[in-house]
């Protein structure tokens, strides 16, 4: 039985759970890596010790830092690397899905305390009751279990089933489809005047794409999610004041060093100070830009929370305009989708989506379910 100190940690010592996340991050960096190895290659051997040698150090350094939760979870996590490396379970893809999601759901626990969010939206009871199933089921028990336990958690049954499906989710390398730009239905004189703003807009975020090789149909990714989520909700937002706003919310990134926007792991306090700024860049140009307001403003709002912590004028709920909601939300999207694109695109795809869904603090709820909808239909679950 799972107490409520387990899963609803008090913090005594904020320094040493802040030295904990530190190593935390470094250790899960590793898990990550080996069971990506581990998924091409089950036979080898020295992944399997070192996932278990960093199980075994997070749960001595939780144990330290008086963290019965991941205590629990990396002792659960353990006892199912233990299972395979005994010849007593395969490694298939459930079981590499529900591992990485123990741990990935452990660190935003731990994120979450460091910066005093709430812990209810992370379904920490049911992860730990299905990991606990998992660990102690008979051999042919363990995948259904592990489904089981990423759809209680994620809200989401396995992707895989209708993976092959998705067009606009996969960073593919694959030619790109090419978006015509957006129009309304005014005099030809005009559609030809906003059809060539829109291209010059999307010139900016066709640049920004070249910054990375990860970034590669970025634009297009982002613009098909927000797209479709406006249409699941009846397109309350007009469409092409939101393909403006796509093509211009990061145009401030062209402008910021490199080595801030592509910084893998925790930013420093200075590097946030410089992210803070790069709303206004794009805001700024549409401002200047007659019949774009409404774009400059999904702009200058993208990184605003409901809860007000976010950037760069602390907005409220209702304070923010729809179109912001909609970004915020298939930016992050991405954002996650490109941070664990090494672990292949299953698994990026169900960490992406299980990131937004337990973050109902910096998205909208009504917002993240319209998402939900449209991410359900492109992978084929109805």
């Amino acid at each position: 039985m799972y107490t409520k100190e387990i899963i609803a940690p008090q913090v005594s010592d904020w320094e040493m759970l802040e030295d904990f996340s530190d190593g935390l991050q470094e250790k899960s960096s590793n898990i990550s890596t080996n069971v990506a190895r581990l998924r091409k290659t089950p036979g080898e051997r020295e992944p399997v010790f070192r996932i278990l040698l960093d199980l075994k150090s997070i749960k001595e350094e939780a144990s330290q830092a008086k963290l019965e939760l991941g205590i629990a979870i990396a002792h659960l996590m353990e006892g199912l690397i233990a299972r395979f490396r005994d010849g007593e379970v395969i490694f298939s893809q459930a079981f590499s899905e529900a591992i990485l999601l123990a741990l990935d759901r452990f660190s935003m626990t731990v994120d979450n305390l460091l910066h005093h969010v709430p812990l209810k939206d992370l379904k920490l009871m049911a992860l730990l009751q299905h990991l606990e199933k998992a660990t102690y089921a008979p051999p042919d028990k363990v995948d259904s279990i592990c489904n089981a336990m990423i759809e209680a958690v994620t809200g989401f049954p396995s992707v895989l089933s209708g993976i092959s499906r998705v067009t606009a989710l996969p960073m593919d390398s694959g030619k790109e489809e090419e978006f015509p730009p957006t129009t309304p239905n005014p005099e030809p004189k005009e559609i030809r005047h906003v059809a060539s703003h829109l291209q010059f807009f999307r010139s900016f975020a066709v640049q920004l794409e070249t910054r990375s090789p990860f970034f590669k149909g970025r634009t297009n990714r982002i613009l098909r999610l927000a797209l479709e989520t406006n249409k699941a909700a009846n397109s309350p937002v007009d469409p092409v004041q939101l393909e403006a706003a796509i093509y211009m919310h990061d145009l401030g990134m062209l402008i910021l060093q490199e080595q801030v926007w592509l910084k893998v792991g925790y930013l420093s306090a200075e590097d946030r100070l410089s992210l803070r700024n790069h709303p206004g860049y794009g805001a700024g140009l549409l401002q200047r830009m007659p019949g774009w307001e409404a774009a400059a403003t999904m702009v200058a709002q993208h990184h605003e929370m409901p809860n007000g912590n976010g950037y760069p004028e602390n907005l409220k709920g209702n304070e923010i305009c729809p179109g912001a909601k909609i970004i915020s939300i298939v930016d992050a999207f991405e954002a996650v989708m490109l941070k664990h694109s090494h672990r292949g695109k299953h698994i990026s795809i169900l960490r992406a989506i299980a990131e937004v869904n337990a973050c109902d603090n910096q998205f909208d709820v009504d917002w993240t379910h319209f998402f939900n909808q449209t991410i359900r239909r492109t992978i084929g679950i109805t």
